[in-house]
């Protein structure tokens, strides 16, 4: 199943563009969810973080499609992104939100397919898999890479990523379920650890490759160390 969101004022080209996604998805065998928005800021209202690809038409009135972007990335870094644009000079603006191409309106059938084409060979390659994170600020897309640990935090709980910690408005238990069997470990009560950054353990303590100390409960030691141990056998 892929969902696509198509994000344009113009209700003639909307229609049009999925009239050619359907023929696409006909083409090879594929199940399709359209969502269509026609300004930016319906476009991060309706926000879903199932969306596969995103077509923003960058001129519009209101939130044009470059300040949509904008905002669209600080919470999803996966979602493709293919700008759309009567002018090639205005697309080129599009790249530094992590793009995958621009297409020229109107849009010829050949041109989709081949950015289409090439997205899903890209995607199927190098797009991991997301957990998803939900708070009172909205729902952010986190690539299970970039998850460094969980820990319980007052009644929520709190996923350190690379790049920032978002608290998310799940229980630590629904957590474990989530991310079990997916290189994660209950190491204690409160944390779960991804075992990609574990530098070492010694005694009652993690030491993740960033530097930062976890501390290992007694009860869960023996387990946690097979699981490590495994994981770091299966990378050998």
């Amino acid at each position: 199943m892929l969902h696509f969101a198509i994000c344009d004022d113009e209700k003639d080209f909307t229609d049009s563009l999925e009239k050619l996604l359907e023929r696409y998805a006909a083409e090879r065998g594929e199940q399709i969810r359209i969502t269509v928005c026609h300004d930016g800021i319906e476009l991060l209202e309706r926000y879903d973080p199932s969306w596969d690809m995103i077509f923003l038409d960058i001129q519009m009135g209101g939130m044009d499609g470059l300040e949509a972007a904008k905002r669209l990335r600080r919470g999803d870094s996966q979602v493709g992104l293919i700008f759309l644009t009567t002018l090639a000079q205005y697309a080129l603006a599009g790249y530094q939100y992590r793009a995958v191409d621009y297409i020229l309106k109107p849009i010829k059938y050949a041109r989709l397919k081949t950015e289409l084409d090439r997205w899903l060979r890209h995607r199927q390659t190098e797009q991991g898999p997301a957990v998803l994170v939900t708070n009172d600020t909205g729902k952010y897309k986190v690539p299970l890479r970039e998850l460094r640990y969980v820990e319980t935090f007052n009644r929520s709980i709190l996923f350190h990523t690379e790049e920032e910690n978002l608290l998310c408005n799940k229980s630590m238990k629904e957590a474990q379920q989530e991310l079990e069997g997916k290189g994660f470990v209950r190491c204690h009560t409160s944390y779960i650890v991804n075992l990609y950054y574990v530098q070492g353990v010694k005694k009652l303590e993690i030491t993740l490759t960033s530097g930062e100390k976890i501390p290992i409960s007694q009860p869960k030691r023996k387990y946690f160390m097979e699981r490590l141990a495994e994981y770091w056998g299966d990378q050998m």
